[in-house]
């Protein structure tokens, strides 16, 4: 295997970039891309998707539903605005591996506190640059998804056999059970901003920092609960049970999440208001009577255009997801909780992005509404949630005069 000579680059202090080996990128199929090392140096392996985002590295890096995932970027310049205290989606760099072109020799922003690649090294996120992205993401759209693994140092200079063996040896995404791996250990809950208005359970299936926020900032509550919760968890939460119940996004296979189904239908048979983001998107299909699938390749940046088919309005909206729910288009459809309607549906391929119940208070969209990174243009959703909430209490109010 060849090898090449470090690489020392002026970082903005003075000091050295990390120096940088010789790397070797290894898809499932057989296809290899020599490169350097970027961030730590040693092997990881993942699946290999890639992101159209041209912004928001650091909130992707900490989404937990990139967990053992390695993610592709399509921008070709990454790191020149460093990383900060502040855009962290959740506590750690979830990714299990990192693929740029050309990384940043130094980051230029005023709200960095620090270079991208050293938080890269210091939670030994492997990565490789000095690639072709453009021919890799190619590759991916044409093939679909696959494993991956990128190998640098002492690990790239086993033989080709030997990493491509550790590439199909590893764990597929495919049937893959992964929120327990990604919730919080402990319940927490997020204070509302000004008067409270309404309290909400919000069960961790990989949540972003920011849609707690989101919906702090609307007078929520939110109490935050590790995925094992049990509905009689989630009644406990505020004086009389949540006002409603939300399911976040995550990582995995909709298919193996057979226990979190089980609670969401316990939440639709009590006609609780709910609603859920991407993994509980599909895990609101799941519990309709819908299947799920893998898409070919994903969809995964801060570009794609949905449209919201209530009002007609498109919207360009944050997307991270490999999996989509397998319900129809052009009709609604009967279900054991009613009739359900695809709410949004994306115009780049006709996925489904969106589920309304029309006899029951739920709903869920498979996108980011949340946008951290990405455009604001679906923020509305939580506003939906807060007239569905407000709508069960009024009507619980006028039972009780009445009675």
């Amino acid at each position: 295997m060849t090898t090449q000579t470090p690489l020392t680059v002026p970082s903005r202090d003075g000091r050295s970039a990390p120096a940088r080996v010789a790397a070797t990128l290894v898809l499932e199929d057989g296809r290899t891309f020599r490169g350097s090392s970027y961030g730590a140096v040693g092997e990881t392996v993942g699946e290999a998707v890639f992101s159209t985002g041209m912004t928001g590295y650091q909130e992707t890096l900490t989404d937990p539903s990139y967990h053992r995932q390695v993610i592709v970027m399509t921008a070709p310049h990454v790191g020149n605005t460093g990383v900060n205290t502040e855009d962290d989606e959740s506590t750690r760099i979830w990714v299990a591996g990192y693929v740029v072109r050309d990384p940043a020799i130094r980051s230029s922003s005023w709200r960095a506190t620090r270079e991208l690649e050293d938080e890269l090294v210091d939670q030994g996120v492997v990565g490789i640059c000095d690639i072709d992205t453009r021919a890799l993401t190619r590759h991916l759209r044409e093939r679909g998804a696959m494993r991956v693994g990128i190998f640098s140092g002492d690990a790239a200079d086993r033989p080709e056999a030997d990493l491509l063996d550790a590439v199909r040896t590893s764990p597929q995404m495919a049937g893959a059970a992964l929120a327990a791996e990604v919730t919080t250990a402990e319940p927490y809950a997020v204070p509302a901003v000004g008067d409270k208005r309404f309290t909400v359970a919000a069960v961790d299936l990989g949540i972003k920092a920011m849609t707690p926020a989101l919906m702090a900032q609307r007078g929520i509550e939110v109490h935050v609960l590790p995925a094992s919760a049990t509905i009689d968890d989630v009644l406990a939460v505020g004086e009389s049970g949540p006002d409603g119940v939300f399911f976040s996004n995550g990582p995995g296979d909709p298919a193996s999440a057979e226990r979190e189904v089980a609670l969401l239908r316990e939440v639709l048979d009590r006609d609780i208001p709910f609603f859920g983001i991407c993994f509980g998107n599909q895990l609101l299909g799941r519990a309709l009577g819908f299947g799920t699938y893998k898409l070919k390749y994903g969809h995964r940046g801060i570009n794609q255009p949905v449209m919201d088919r209530t009002t007609g309005k498109v919207e360009v909206t944050a997307h991270n997801h490999g999996f989509a729910v397998d319900a129809p288009l052009d009709e609604d459809s009967d279900t054991a909780y009613g009739r359900v309607r695809v709410s949004h549906v994306c115009l780049n391929d006709d996925v489904v992005e969106g589920l309304e119940c029309l006899d029951r208070p739920a709903y869920s969209v498979q996108y980011h509404p949340e946008a951290a990174a990405g455009p604001h243009d679906a923020a509305y959703l939580f506003d939906r949630f807060v007239e569905l909430m407000s709508t069960r209490q009024t009507a619980h109010q006028t039972t009780e005069v009445n009675a």
